[in-house]
């Protein structure tokens, strides 16, 4: 036998059959290189978890009040405020809320502003009896967190209260005219009876921002209290007016009311 014949019937190589085809496509195997396990949704959960607790750290040691959420008091905090959503708001007369002024322990202590009533029964030191704003539990004397006059304005009525900010005419000769004084009197008796919202204001948005004390419902007055005469300023309030002299050189252009913040 010659060796062409040998060569002839020589079997193929296993070599040959080892030899797998290469993927000519580049889009599968960039396909392939990315398969791995990636970032999971336990991987996620962890990670804000881990940052929530980040910021409670940070909030507890940086907030003056040691507060996990930044000083933020929300309402649902407060399990009393929870419970009384859930039983719905409280409607009552003057009359009915007369009988939450604190001496009566089995019932919580309420005061109402401008209609609304707030539960304050966190501070009996405070507004309970003998407490320093014991005047306000049990009323609605939005006027007196106006004036300052806690004795005296233990009523909702408004009518005047605008007083407190129009200054006393103490200059006898200004050199205006009757009618540019009427005009300059109706501008400010306008100024200064948005003054009187603004303040009402604020006293309601200081309890429903206080984390000690939350809204229960409304004040319904079966009679109006702003019939008959207004109610004249106290004292104190006259005494606290400012006066056109001084408001003439240049000081007391915005008169403070001289109450003082309830805590």
């Amino acid at each position: 036998m010659s060796d062409n014949d040998g060569l002839r019937h020589r079997g193929p190589s296993k070599a040959n059959d080892t030899v797998k085809p290469v993927n000519s496509n580049p889009a599968q195997r960039i396909q392939k290189d990315d398969d791995g396990p990636g970032i999971s949704l336990l991987d996620i959960l962890r990670i804000l978890l881990t940052l929530v607790i980040l910021s409670c750290a940070l909030s507890y040691y940086l907030t003056p009040t040691s507060s996990l959420i930044w000083g933020y008091s929300a309402w649902f905090t407060n399990p009393k405020a929870v419970v009384q959503y859930f039983q719905g708001p409280v409607v009552l007369t003057l009359e009915e809320l007369s009988q939450y002024n604190g001496t009566d322990f089995s019932r919580p202590i309420y005061l109402a502003i401008n209609s609304t009533i707030f539960d304050v029964s966190a501070s009996p030191q405070t507004y309970g009896p003998g407490g320093s704003y014991s005047v306000f539990a049990g009323r609605d004397a939005t006027r007196a967190f106006v004036t300052g006059c806690f004795a005296d304005d233990t009523t909702s009525d408004l009518r005047g209260a605008e007083e407190i900010y129009l200054p006393v005419e103490d200059v006898e000769d200004e050199g205006l005219s009757s009618g540019e004084k009427k005009v300059r009197a109706e501008r400010e008796r306008r100024e200064a009876r948005r003054r009187v919202r603004g303040e009402v204001e604020h006293w309601v948005q200081f309890y429903k921002g206080n984390a000690k004390y939350f809204e229960v419902g409304r004040v319904v007055q079966e009679t109006k209290e702003d019939e008959g005469p207004p109610p004249v300023l106290c004292e104190v309030a006259q005494k606290g007016r400012p006066k056109r002299s001084k408001m003439n050189s240049g000081k007391n252009k915005k008169q403070a009311a001289p109450g003082k913040p309830v805590q």
